[in-house]
C-alpha cells in the first residue's frame, strides 16, 4: 500500500468507533521487511479496538506518515535500512511531546544495545518479534493507554547489561537532587520493576498516594514514562546492576 493509499485509509478510521463506543487503537507499522508489515497488520486488524493507519518501509518514512496519520501507537523496528534509523525515528517521533505517539520497539534480541539506545530515545517498551498474538495485543493496549511496557526481568537485564558499560548521566545524577526521600524510594522501586499496588503494599501507602509519587518523579526528571525512569535510576547510579536490593 502507498503511502497515500495509507493516509487514505487513514482518513476513513478517523470516524470508526470500537465495539464498545471507544475509538479505535491507531497503529502505525514501521519495517523495512515486507513479510513482517504485512501479517502484523493482518493479525492486529482482527481486533475490534484496533486500526492499522499505515505502515512505512523505513525510518524516514515513518515519521512523515506518523506526522500525517497522527497514530497512538508506532510498531518500530529498531534496524533499518535507509535515511535513518528505529532509534532516531523514536528520538523525533517523542521529541514531539504529547502530540506524539507512544512507541514500541520491535527486536530480534533481548540484549540489544540498539533496544537500549531506542529506550534512552523514549520508547515506552520493547517486544520480541517471535512474540505470541496476545501478548502483541496487550502491549499496543497497555501503550495505548499511556502505561510503559516494562516486563520486569527482561528490561531490568537489558538496562543493567548497558548501563554499566556507559559513563553515569550527569544531568539525571542532578536532577535526583530535586526528589524527597519518598520519591526517591519510589523510583528505585520502579527499577525494580514493582506495580503501583505492589509498592504501596511496600512502603504501606495508598496506591493513589504512590501515583501521586510517581507523577512527580517523572515530572522532576523531565521523563515520559517508567521505562524512562528504570533507565535514569539505572545511568545516574541511584540502582547498581546486580545489587541484591534491585
Amino acid at each position: 500500500m502507498s503511502e497515500d493509499r495509507q493516509a487514505a485509509a487513514a482518513s476513513e478510521a478517523e470516524g470508526t468507533v470500537s465495539d464498545d463506543g471507544a475509538a479505535p487503537v491507531r497503529i502505525v507499522i514501521v519495517d523495512d521487511h515486507e513479510m513482517i508489515r504485512r501479517p502484523y497488520t493482518d493479525l492486529l486488524e482482527t481486533q475490534p479496538d484496533f486500526t492499522v493507519v499505515g505502515t512505512a518501509a523505513d525510518g524516514a518514512g515513518g515519521v512523515r506518515l506518523c506526522r500525517e496519520v497522527r497514530p497512538d501507537v508506532v510498531l518500530m523496528d529498531i534496524r533499518m535500512h535507509g535515511e535513518i534509523d528505529g532509534i532516531e525515528a523514536t528520538r523525533q517521533l517523542v521529541a514531539e511531546g504529547g502530540a506524539g505517539p507512544r512507541v514500541l520497539i520491535l527486536t530480534t534480541f533481548e540484549l540489544d544495545e540498539y533496544v537500549y539506545d531506542a529506550l534512552q530515545a523514549g520508547a515506552s517498551g520493547f517486544l520480541l518479534k517471535d512474540l505470541t498474538a496476545e501478548r502483541l495485543f496487550d502491549a499496543v493496549r497497555v501503550v495505548a493507554a499511556g502505561d510503559a511496557l516494562l516486563a520486569p526481568a527482561i528490561t531490568r537485564r537489558l538496562i543493567g547489561e548497558f548501563a554499566r558499560l556507559r559513563p553515569q548521566a550527569r544531568r539525571q545524577a542532578d536532577l535526583l537532587g530535586t526528589l524527597t526521600p519518598r520519591e526517591t524510594d519510589v523510583l528505585r522501586l520502579i527499577a525494580e520493576g514493582l506495580s503501583n499496588p505492589e509498592i504501596a503494599a511496600r512502603l504501606t501507602v495508598t496506591e493513589e498516594t504512590v501515583k501521586t509519587h510517581v507523577s512527580r518523579v517523572l515530572s522532576k526528571l523531565e521523563l515520559r514514562d517508567r521505562t524512562q525512569a528504570v533507565v535514569a535510576a539505572y545511568e545516574s547510579g541511584l540502582v547498581v546492576p546486580g545489587d541484591r536490593r534491585s
